[in-house]
């Protein structure tokens, strides 16, 4: 199946010029989501459990270690409630940690998104491994993204799941990944980054983030965004068509989208890197879909910039802003969450990361 990805200003249904999340925003809480000492913490996905509580589960890793790349060998998906969904939210557990160099997923967990379907918990990840010792405070000079570790850490990310049938867990973690690479594709060297859809039918719609190997076989290219389609979550997922839905071949290079739907289809949010798309680099796009395969980039597409208020009545803007979810309840977006980062950006140039939120009108 080809792709149809038109990038037009015309009009999509009841897409019109106001922004669905650009508008909408308010001011946001101070002391809203999730910050932890000692630790570098990011990306949240959030879901209200049955107990009436806000569940966020959210990555985090060692604060001595550099924030990029240490995510890609100590990072674990940490649990954490609040009764509202602005938070504070208040640490639990840990849902998955390290588990051993054997597992494909036995080394680092990240980048979470939550759902349910019926009464299962289904938590989607980003895992990794390497066969290397720990890295520590004793070795950790040697560690940067073309240390052993990280070589070998980064060809070895895929996507995959994790099921409970309680938010706080215990999670029953899967002996490989849901969706592998593929030799001479986009995904050929990792997949990454997932956000699924669980239709109510119980079918999954799932964008990744893909790279493939260049020519040398030793490099890899920029990041693609691709879509995948299983029957059910525990089922086999097929990756849709040869191109994916972006790529700096195609409109441009984007990052972390995430996914959900109401009455008029499916909508993405996502990092527009480049800032192709939106004219501004690292701020957020806006997509639509009738089927979660074909898609369209609103007519507006700037959903945020890095420049947030906050209730105490600053503005700033934030050294990095990335990792966007919104929070549907009721069948409509209420909050959007994002991952944050302090200094002028650049990730070797912020010294604190956590985990905010932005309420919605």
């Amino acid at each position: 199946m080809k792709y149809i990805f038109l990038f037009f200003f015309g009009v999509f249904m009841s897409c019109n010029a106001q922004n669905a999340i650009y508008d909408n925003l308010k001011e946001a809480p101070v002391n809203g989501g999730l910050q932890m000492d000692d630790y570098w913490v990011w990306g949240s996905s959030v879901i209200k459990g049955d107990d009436g509580k806000y569940h966020m589960y959210a990555s985090r890793w060692p604060s001595f270690l550099p924030f990029h790349p240490g995510w890609m060998v100590a990072s674990e998906i940490v649990h954490a409630i609040s009764d509202t969904p602005e938070g504070p939210y208040q640490f639990q557990d840990v849902a998955l940690g390290s588990r051993g160099t054997q597992f494909w997923d036995g080394r680092s967990c990240h980048n979470p998104k939550i759902v349910k379907y019926k009464d299962t918990y289904i938590l989607y990840y980003m895992g990794s491994t390497h066969p290397f010792e720990e890295i520590t405070k004793n070795n950790v000079e040697d560690f940067d993204l073309s240390s052993k570790w990280c070589i070998a850490a980064r060809w070895r990310k895929r996507v995959g799941i994790a099921t409970s049938k309680s938010p706080y867990g215990p999670w029953k973690r899967l002996d490989a990944p849901i969706l592998d690479v593929k030799p001479d594709s986009y995904y050929s060297f990792l997949t990454s980054n997932p956000s699924p859809l669980i239709k109510e039918d119980g079918s999954v719609v799932l964008l990744f983030k893909g790279r493939s190997y260049q020519e040398d076989g030793i490099k890899h290219s920029d990041m693609s965004i691709g879509v995948a389609t299983a029957p059910s979550f525990d089922g086999e997922y097929t990756v849709v068509g040869t191109k994916p839905l972006f790529s700096m071949e195609h409109l441009g290079e984007v990052e972390d989208p995430h996914l959900w739907s109401d009455d008029e289809g499916f909508h993405l949010v996502a990092k527009d890197q480049r800032g192709l798309i939106t004219g501004g680099k690292g701020d957020g796009l806006l997509a639509h879909s009738k089927d979660g395969i074909h898609w369209e980039v609103d007519k507006n597409p700037r959903a945020y910039t890095k420049t947030v208020q906050w209730n105490d009545g600053k503005t700033i803007k934030q050294g990095q802003l990335e990792r966007p979810f919104v929070f549907v309840e009721n069948g409509k977006p209420t909050h959007i969450f994002f991952a944050t980062m302090d200094g002028p950006g650049g990730f070797g140039n912020g010294t604190k990361t956590w985990n905010m939120v932005i309420p919605l009108k």
